[in-house]
């Protein structure tokens, strides 16, 4: 019989191996706790499910209970392994670590990006492992042939989806627990391949199995609308993480709102674009003290035009531009104050 020979066959058939499932297990008593405090602040504590209805099965001889779980990818021969720091997030959880060839392994937390929803893990194996080599995010195009891998709603394994690159640079606020607050993320890539719960922290690739992207979210409401990081971000973090012992982000120190046509109009400024400084509760202050903002003079009702020289746009934000900056840095942010545009010079920090 006649076996189709395609690219996308050779292609799972040399991502699979690196892709592995992600398992989050809690001690018993804690598992407990956090139910009886769950029902303490729920209007229908009868709704929870008690201590007793968990499986026997998710519960190991060590008296662990497995929470939760995700996808993540190897991403070299000794074991490093990237996945969504929303996957890790359970506070006293132990990383269980599947690999294709259903050997397991206690991972070590290596960093949580504190932006983006990347986090790195480690387990050390007795051999050598298959891994995956990470692509270039930065010319992706339109129509590209996109791969997405993980398991699927956490029960199909080694599950592999095909779509396009519907949109980039995609924009969410991302709420990974009912009871957290919004988290916004920005540069996503927007594609039609089918990811699922279970999917995120699992590898996007091109069509040659170079990773260009984290699977990190859906949309509910809609059809077909799939969000992973850019693989960039990812390799910034690898990158610092080697050189630093952990990862660096820089800090600004501003609350801010993008200028808007109504904005602008309501406020009654006299620029087109930019970026206005401003608390987002009462009891914030729109400039953190001592921040690198602070000591370089900007404050409340600012208006920031430019970034080194560059437009402040709702496309483009603060944040942005955050992204592709480094710790340490300087930079020139063109002010618009009292009617004048003045210009101040700012070092960045780094995010804690």
């Amino acid at each position: 019989m006649k076996r189709e020979k395609s690219r996308v066959i050779k292609t799972v058939a040399r991502v699979m191996p690196a892709v592995v499932t992600i398992i989050i297990k809690k001690k018993l008593d804690d598992v407990k706790k956090d139910i009886e405090a769950e029902r303490a602040h729920s209007k229908d504590g009868a709704a929870i499910p008690d201590i007793l209805s968990i499986p026997k099965e998710k519960i190991d001889a060590r008296g662990m209970v497995q929470v939760d779980g995700g996808s993540g990818f190897i991403v070299d021969k000794t074991g490093v392994i990237l996945t969504n720091k929303h996957v890790i997030s359970e506070p006293h959880g132990e990383y269980v670590i599947i690999t294709s060839d259903n050997e397991e392994y206690t991972a070590e937390l290596l960093a949580r990006d504190p932006v983006d929803d990347i986090a790195i893990l480690k387990i050390n194996p007795a051999k050598k492992l298959p891994y995956i080599k990470l692509g270039d995010s930065s010319s992706l195009s339109l129509g590209q042939t996109v791969l997405a891998f993980g398991d699927a709603l956490g029960i199909f394994k080694n599950t592999v989806s095909m779509g396009i690159i519907s949109g980039l640079f995609r924009s969410i606020t991302a709420y990974p627990d009912p009871h957290a607050a919004g988290q916004e993320m920005r540069g996503l890539i927007q594609t039609d391949a089918a990811i699922n719960p279970g999917n995120s922290g699992g590898p996007l690739t091109d069509i040659f199995g170079r990773v260009i992207g984290i699977n990190a979210a859906i949309i509910s409401d809609a059809e077909n609308i799939s969000l992973a990081i850019p693989i960039s971000a990812a390799t910034r973090d690898l990158r610092d993480l080697k050189k630093h012992g952990k990862i660096r982000r820089p800090l600004l120190g501003i609350h801010f709102t993008a200028l808007s046509k109504d904005l602008i109009k309501k406020l009654r400024l006299s620029v087109t674009h930019g970026a206005l400084v401003l608390r987002d509760h009462p009891m914030q202050k729109a400039v953190i003290p001592e921040s690198p903002a602070d000591i370089a003079g900007i404050i409340e009702n600012d208006v920031i035009l430019l970034w080194n020289g560059e437009k402040l746009t709702p496309e483009k934000s603060i944040l942005d531009f955050l992204e592709l900056s480094d710790v340490g840095q300087k930079v020139t942010l063109t002010i618009f104050r009292d009617g004048k545009e003045i210009e101040k010079e700012v070092i960045l920090g780094e995010r804690k």
